[in-house]
């Protein structure tokens, strides 16, 4: 045994990386002429100044979230507003097992490495296991914990451990004062850049309720407090095999949600909402995008 390496040793060598435990993971390090993480979480904590994430569901297309960015990257820089670009590479939660998904991480991450590079704008994605959160850490500077998944213990570690903010959305299934107990799991594991999304909460079947009252009950918890206008109008399998919504009313969650005193507010938005390949029934036109943009903007002057 003497002239050959240690079986250990060299098995580590050579094992998958994004398999290995966090501790024996190189240090992240973003790349790209972009505002660094403490700087935009700086941003995304001032009481100034709105931050809002928005952009489609799902990559689609590159053209589509370069459609999207082009639009509302100078109209946010025009009206003040902190802009974060959000797409998700993967739809791993949908009612039908036919429906779209994305193009998968490595496909998605390419597009939004360009997107984040290019634009110069922070970037927001979904992560669904530990593996992702490594390799989604790589590239965006947001990591969202889907609202499924945010008691999964587990997954929950490794998106903190990676130093990219973290944003967990509140289940459908739990009040926001239970919020405390994820908050801690992330403080434990050493988090301290999360930020809590309110999205709705089951309201019998394929129906959901917003109540605002949790986001004030939220920020009691020291983390800034996002309102989900989309997924708050959402309709889970509302459509049979896929879910339905009333996009019609997603405006007037975010601007309930920001004189509820949100700091952040979260659209999803496509040119076509009817041809979109998820989630359309509850995103704003793009097109309606500054008429919602300027109100919102106002609604927090008016607070401030």
């Amino acid at each position: 045994m003497g002239q050959f390496p240690c079986p250990v040793n060299w098995f580590l060598a050579f094992y998958d990386q994004s398999v290995l435990p966090l501790a024996r993971r190189p240090q992240i390090v973003r790349t790209g002429p972009v505002t660094s993480s403490s700087q935009l979480w700086k941003k995304i904590k001032s009481s100034k100044q709105l931050t809002v994430i928005a952009g489609p569901c799902v990559i689609e297309s590159e053209k589509l979230c370069r459609q999207i960015a082009k639009k509302l990257i100078p109209l946010c820089a025009e009206l003040g507003i902190n802009y974060v670009f959000k797409a998700s590479y993967d739809k791993a939660n949908r009612t039908s097992g036919k429906s779209f998904r994305g193009p998968g991480i490595k496909k998605g991450m390419e597009i939004l490495d360009r997107i984040r590079t290019e634009f110069q704008v922070p970037v927001l994605t979904d992560i669904h296991n530990e593996a992702e959160a490594y390799t989604a850490a790589e590239t965006v500077d947001i990591l969202q914990i889907p609202a499924f998944l945010c008691r999964q213990t587990d997954l929950i570690e490794a998106a903190v451990k990676t130093d990219a903010i973290v944003n967990v959305k509140k289940g459908q299934f739990l009040s926001p004062t239970e919020m405390e107990q994820i908050v801690r799991k992330c403080e434990g594991f050493g988090g301290k850049r999360i930020m809590l999304t309110e999205r709705g909460t089951t309201f019998g079947y394929n129906n959901l309720v917003t109540d605002m009252r949790s986001i004030p009950i939220m920020k009691e918890l020291g983390y800034p407090v996002v309102i989900d206008a989309t997924h708050s109008v959402q309709m889970p399998g509302g459509g049979g095999d896929c879910s339905s919504g009333n996009g019609e009313y997603a405006p007037v969650m975010a601007r309930c949600g920001v004189a509820a005193g949100a700091d952040v507010v979260f659209v999803e938005t496509h040119p076509n909402p009817a041809k979109a390949l998820s989630d359309g029934p509850n995103m704003v036109p793009l097109g309606k995008m500054r008429a919602l943009l300027s109100s919102l903007k106002k609604i927090r002057e008016a607070l401030a």
